[in-house]
């Protein structure tokens, strides 16, 4: 049971205010009283739910026609009606945006959790059109703030453990209570953008740096008592409150720098990071308070009081509950199979260090300590043999760098202080100055590289190119931010503006197009082998925002390029459909892209031509070609690639969707790549400010009409919402005409269908067209021999190459049980013998497995309608014998070899060095 109270035992002038489920609704003067008599003809529990929410009549009557319009389909979701009623009620007062209650008082009146609640709203897009952008929207916010006040509630409950001791009285949780409230309060003034895992989370250790100090030293933990016990003088608390000792003293410095640093190291967050925080926004707040240069605790009623009035205004989650531990916000309960699937940590009878569990503030810290352990040391200056090749240029391009930099520096800062919140710029520099750092590390690898594949040194066409340098600044400061957890896909990728610092944010910001980025990616993944799995996989998901739909906006040298390939007399495409069977693989590096964008001379063969490599033409050919004859434009290196990438990703959407809806019809497939490939590849007029999976998802349902399969937009919309990386705005707001939009319906009716008729109704002919060759699809274009690989047959024996020598086991994942450096100190010969156990059970396990699934299994049937379903798990459980075999034997021989070399120790040590 909650507290009956909200105070933390410390000076309280009146009692508290009450909490959530008691507060008043905001703004109650936009939202009169509801009259029950206007509402006679809808269901008396309804409007009594209306009127406990103090909705308006106008709020009830849209929010009872939107139940009207869906309650067929609801029929089966699970939950009573009244839940059902309230996510009506929140869709319509955000659609609207009054404020009638708070997402917590809705949850409460009806008793939801918030991730149960949020699954219920989304329910009600049934018809595809019930749930608004503007919705959506709102609901992924919640969510994804949902997620972040979870996580830091958690880590703040086990640091306090750390901190303070437990009384029988429970005072330390008054304290603890005060000071999460003290938290929320300055979290929600300090930080427009209060998502933010990373600021958030400095800006906990602030608060808890603030209550520790002004705790006696009776309440803390030693390791506390200690640091504290070095500043203050007398040691003890209580003369700290006394009138006469504080005249007697100087007045409390700003932050007690020894404390944060114990924080922060007890935390394992950046020190300079923190007081960096604490210095700028949190000194603001607490001046805004009057609390910079008070000794005593904050008082707990007008903290309560003014954090009420910002919750309210916010119309959001009550946050103080999660200290309650109130089913609202309780987390969602992990499945049992989840948990079972997931490594295991030591035990604590074992050999070995303990690995602490991965949360995601854990995770955070430890990505940013790994990028910042990665990079050089000489700050933001480039190194001697970066310099170097500066000055080896025929023009030296120190200079303009060094301009270019200033001026994209204050820019995003800027930018960056804008988006954040206030007094947030100079946490812009900050990661600015990390960007360099990797800007400048990455650079010199290239040069490196290039001097080795070219055998020169003088680099001044391609370090003098303005774009190039941007880019590459882009790349390295996008992988700060990822790192940083301010850049994020979760849902899909939006271009939101305002609080989003997600990609592509930073292109806007730098005025960079989106093509031009594209050159870089690549060449950036290899030149910097440190990059951990999922900041490659950021990388690579910006990659497929690029080419599904950011590249094609109006403006973008794309179109150029595409308009200078088909400005010839004979059109040629951009990639040949031969070359689509052949593995993507390319010698062209970043330089490549920028500067050579041309193959001098040479040629393409049409799509019907038999697959073999393009030829340089002869002189001969060359000089009798017809005086009238426009003379054959080069082919842009940069446009073939994007066009290589650009068709493999398209095929393997169409692909993943076609499993979803058309797997009793094969043979539909390759002819809907036909027509998706022939669209990108002669109308691509039609990808202009639109999106890729717009087309993919016409040039299906053209195909099934013309090929007489019943499959109705409606279904392929609800199964393009179960892929990974979409957004409903994509088949809700598609371009018709210029500054119109409308559905994926209108598209294709008024759009689509005029401009390919012809050709889709070849389709239906008995002479239809050749069908496109299908693309050669890698696992990955970017996957690197860096990541754990599961044992196939084991649940809990990984494989993983050693990045680097200074890693903990800590740093390393996944958290298996032991973790094995072969090749290095490994310490008693027995562990190998564990492993091999491991594996002998993991192989017995996997020979059960497949026993007792001989039977075919019936495929999962598909829930429309239902966000969050993924596609199944495509593995093969089948062939990997032969693996756990040599694992076995590879174990067995460095267990030898291991025994044979501590036999022979003794006898090295006596011989001469």
């Amino acid at each position: 049971m909650p507290p009956k109270k909200r105070h933390s035992g410390m000076t309280q002038n009146k009692e508290p205010k009450p909490g959530a489920d008691s507060a008043s609704p905001p703004h109650k003067q936009d939202s009169p009283e509801l009259s029950e008599k206007k509402h006679r003809e809808k269901h008396a529990e309804f409007v009594s739910l209306c009127k406990s929410l103090h909705v308006s009549d106008l709020v009830c009557d849209r929010a009872w026609t939107l139940w009207e319009s869906v309650r067929e389909s609801m029929d089966k979701v699970p939950g009573s009606q009244q839940r059902l009623w309230s996510a009506c009620l929140f869709v319509i007062i955000t659609d609207m945006d009054v404020g009638s209650f708070t997402v917590t008082q809705v949850l409460k009146a009806v008793s939801l959790n918030l991730k149960q609640f949020l699954a219920l709203v989304r329910q009600l897009d049934v018809n595809l059109d019930t749930i608004s952008m503007k919705v959506n929207s709102a609901l992924t916010r919640l969510e994804k703030k949902y997620d972040v006040m979870l996580a830091l509630y958690q880590r703040f409950e086990k640091t306090c453990r750390n901190i303070f001791v437990l009384t029988s009285d429970g005072k330390e949780r008054e304290t603890m209570r005060n000071c999460w409230t003290m938290f929320l309060l300055a979290k929600g003034r300090a930080l427009q953008m209060e998502d933010d895992l990373v600021i958030s989370f400095q800006l906990l250790l602030c608060t808890l740096e603030l209550f520790i100090k002004r705790c006696s030293s009776d309440q803390l933990q030693p390791l506390y008592q200690s640091v504290i016990s070095k500043v203050l003088s007398p040691p003890t608390r209580t003369s700290r409150r006394s009138q006469s000792k504080a005249k007697s003293r100087p007045s409390e410095p700003e932050v007690d720098a020894q404390l944060l640093e114990t924080l922060c190291k007890d935390n394992e967050c950046n020190f300079e990071e923190v007081k960096n925080v604490y210095q700028t926004s949190f000194l603001a707040f607490l001046d805004s308070m009057d609390l910079s240069r008070s000794t005593d605790f904050p008082q707990v009623n007008d903290v309560n009081q003014q954090y009420e009035e910002l919750y309210l205004k916010s119309r959001d989650v009550d946050g103080r509950l999660f200290f309650d531990g109130d089913e609202t916000v309780l987390p969602p309960k992990v499945e049992i199979s989840q948990v079972e699937r997931t490594p295991k940590k030591n035990q604590p009878e074992e050999d070995g260090p303990m690995i602490p569990p991965q949360t995601p503030i854990r995770a955070a810290m430890t990505s940013i300590r790994m990028l910042r352990g990665d990079l050089p040391s000489n700050g933001d200056q480039p190194s001697t043999t970066l310099a170097t090749y500066f000055k080896n240029c025929t023009v030296d391009p120190t200079q303009d760098v060094q301009k270019r930099l200033e001026t994209l520096g204050q820019a995003f800062s800027q930018k960056f202080g804008e988006a954040v919140g206030p007094h947030c710029v100079v946490y812009g520099r900050q990661r600015f100055a990390l960007g360099i750092r990797l800007y400048y590390k990455v650079m010199e690898a290239m040069l490196k590289s290039e001097e080795k594949r070219l055998s020169v040194q003088n680099f001044s066409k391609l370090l003098n190119d303005s774009t190039f340098h941007t880019s590459l600044l882009a790349c390295s400061l996008e992988v700060v931010m990822a790192t940083y957890e301010e850049s994020s896909f979760k849902n899909g990728g939006s271009d939101q503006a305002g609080t989003n610092l997600c990609f592509p944010w930073i292109l806007n910001v730098l005025n960079l197009s989106a093509f031009d980025f594209y050159k870089v990616i690549e060449s950036f993944i290899k030149a910097e082998p440190t990059l951990s799995k999922d900041i490659i996989k950021h990388l690579e998901t910006c990659e497929n925002l690029i080419m599904e739909r950011i590249a094609w906006r109006t403006g973008s040298p794309l179109f150029e390029l595409l308009k200078q390939e088909h400005a010839g007399a004979a059109a040629e495409p951009v990639e040949t459909p031969a070359s689509f069977s052949q593995p993507l693989q390319h010698n062209h590096t970043a330089a490549d892209l920028y500067l050579t964008p041309t193959r001098p001379g040479s040629r393409v063969l049409p799509p019907d031509s038999p697959a073999t490599p393009p030829q340089q033409p002869t002189a001969s050919q060359s000089t009798s070609q017809a005086p009238c004859q426009a003379p054959r434009q080069p082919k842009s290196n940069s446009l073939s690639l994007f066009y290589k990438k650009l068709y493999r990703l398209a095929y393997t959407r169409l692909k993943t969707l076609c499993s979803y809806l058309l797997s009793s019809h094969p043979e539909l497939e390759p002819i809907i790549w036909t027509l998706f490939q022939y669209t990108l590849q002669h109308e691509y007029e039609l990808m202009r400010d639109r999106h890729l999976d717009q087309l993919m998802m016409s040039a299906m349902y053209a195909i099934c009409k013309v090929k007489s399969v019943d499959l109705r937009f409606k279904s392929i919309v609800s199964a393009y919402k179960n892929m990974t990386n979409t957004n409903q705005e994509t088949f809700k707001n598609v371009l018709i005409t210029e500054g119109h939009y409308d559905s994926i319906i209108v598209f294709y009716n008024q759009v689509f269908m005029q401009k390919l008729k012809t050709n889709i109704l070849q389709h239906a002919s008995t002479r239809p067209p050749p069908l496109s060759p299908i693309p050669q699809i890698p696992r990955s274009p970017y996957k690197l021999p860096n990541s754990p690989l599961r044992v196939p047959g084991s649940n809990n024996v990984y494989i993983s190459p050693l990045r680097s020598s200074r890693m903990s086991p800590g740093i390393m994942t996944p958290r298996s049980k032991m973790l094995v450096s072969i090749g290095e100190s490994f310490g008693l010969s027995n562990r190998f013998q564990k492993i091999n156990q491991m594996v002998n059970s993991s192989e017995r396990s996997h020979k059960r497995t497949m026993e007792q699934s001989a039977a075919i299994k019936p495929l999962k049937k598909l829930r429309f309608d239902v966000d969050g379903q993924d596609e199944a798990d495509g593995s093969k459980p089948g062939g990997d014998s032969t693996l756990i075999q040599k694992l076995t034997e590879m174990s067995s021989t460095w267990s030898r070899m291991h025994e044979q070399k501590m036999k022979e120790e003794p006898e090295t040590r006596d011989e001469p060095q």
